[in-house]
């Protein structure tokens, strides 16, 4: 108890000093003396915490609506929570898992930056304070999703608790569910012939000659790789485990032994690339690559086109049903075994919100009835490679009120999210009380939510 009478003496001290020479305003933008703001356990949260989880959310364009900061901080008082009882229930983090998430985030962050030399003027510090900052976050932020996860492994939602659920709603508080479509269709890709492959190929050998002979291969992948997302960051794609990668990526990736080797071309299921290797680290490897994809002859097309059309036309003959022709001759392995219905990568349903479909699949839909079979039309799949397809309508809901006939699995949805919601915040409250917590006094008055954390 001296001990601890002792230390909170102590840090009230060095706060009031800080305080005097620096002060704390949760909306100011000038620079301000880092210091601990909060110690949750035995985790300490820097006013820098917040500083830099702001910035981020702000460069994100997310709504900036009341005291954000305070949001924040509140934001990692749980997360310090759930982190440090992980600790102490000896839960461990894969390291491989936290450095995925690191490169994901830090494409989208230089994304948006435009060059990491912005991003640096941004968060005023160096690539690698910034990219050290967010490993120690994600490490912590993945340490405190294993601990939810492991106080919500046993949460199930019955049927009569989604009825409880849904009839206790306010009327205004039921939500409107956006029209939804359900989609079949029957894919083919067209063939390539040998004089457009070889002419790619040259263009690619081309670009690696020029690499050797001195020229920058970032450069040359903003110019020429049509693989968007990494085109905009020169190519490179973040350090990657082998089972992220297509197999002859990773073949041809390992192959490369020095920084700066430049592979032979590569063709995978996304197209031909050439790759630079950046980086090994354990079963990890960082690269560049410069893809290209074929495209198809007029004469490919045509051909494509023909047999969709005369596919399309014995369906509405009646000469072979939807499935059959779905499952025979579309080449989308990922939907020709269940009738072609398309999977909706938001939540693994076969429902899709208009706003959410293909640009090219919602001109097409827009004006089709239920039952209706397209015209042949041209898209990309999911691989942005070109492909050509016919598109059953199987079903379309108008916009309404959420109902348990129509929007069960929504309503079970939501009724989960409760449930998991009031299960968190109450072991939240019970481990606030058992715990050691710290909140400088300034930040006390932020204007939290949760009033057990200033108790």
């Amino acid at each position: 108890m001296i001990k601890k009478h002792l230390f909170n003496l102590t840090l009230r001290c060095l706060f009031i000093l800080l305080c005097c020479s620096g002060g704390v305003n949760l909306q100011a933008q000038s620079f301000i003396v880092d210091r601990i703001i909060a110690i949750v356990g035995n985790k300490p949260i820097k006013q820098s915490d917040v500083e830099g989880m702001y910035l981020q959310y702000r460069m994100q364009g997310m709504p900036m609506s009341g005291d954000m900061k305070c949001n924040i901080f509140e934001e990692l008082l749980t997360q310090k929570l759930l982190a440090n009882q992980a600790e102490v229930d000896s839960l461990e983090v894969d390291p491989s898992k936290v450095e995925t998430s690191l490169n994901r985030r830090w494409e989208v962050l230089v994304g948006q930056a435009g060059t990491e030399k912005e991003l640096e003027k941004y968060f005023k510090k160096s690539v690698y304070d910034i990219k050290d900052d967010l490993r120690k976050s994600l490490y912590e932020q993945e340490l405190s999703f294993n601990m939810q996860a492991e106080i919500l492994k046993d949460i199930k939602v019955t049927p009569s608790e989604v009825k409880d659920y849904f009839y206790r709603l306010n009327r205004d508080s039921i939500p409107l569910i956006n029209g939804q479509a359900e989609i079949a269709q029957i894919v083919m890709y067209p063939p390539y012939s040998d004089e457009t492959i070889s002419e790619l190929r040259q263009r690619l050998l081309d670009l690696r000659k020029r690499v050797i002979s001195g020229e920058s291969f970032r450069t040359l992948a903003v110019l020429y790789s049509e693989e968007p997302g990494s085109s905009r960051t020169g190519g490179e794609i973040g350090f990657r485990s082998k089972g992220e990668l297509d197999p002859e990526y990773v073949k041809a990736a390992w192959m490369l032994k020095n920084r700066g080797d430049v592979s032979r071309i590569v063709e995978s299921k996304f197209g031909y690339h050439i790759i630079q290797l950046i980086e090994k680290r354990g079963d990890q490897v960082n690269t560049r690559h410069i893809l290209m994809t074929p495209k198809p002859n007029p004469e490919a097309v045509e051909k494509a086109m023909q047999r969709l059309d005369s596919l399309s036309q014995a369906v509405k003959d009646e000469k072979v049903d939807w499935n059959t022709a779905a499952f025979y001759y579309s080449q989308d392995e990922n939907t020709r075994f269940n009738g072609g219905l398309m999977i909706n990568p938001a939540d693994n349903s076969t429902l899709f919100e208009m706003n959410q479909l293909p640009k090219n699949e919602y001109e097409v839909i827009k004006n089709m009835k239920i039952g209706e079979i397209s015209a042949p039309f041209e898209s990309v799949d999911d691989k942005n490679k070109p492909v050509f397809k016919i598109i059953k309508l199987k079903s379309l809901s108008d916009p309404h009120r959420a109902n348990m006939k129509d929007d069960y699995a929504f309503l079970q949805q939501m009724t989960h999210n409760a449930k998991t919601m009031s299960v968190i915040n109450k072991w939240v409250n019970e481990k606030i009380e058992t715990s050691y917590i710290y909140l400088d006094e300034q930040f006390r008055r932020c204007g939290l939510s949760n009033k057990n954390w200033v108790k």
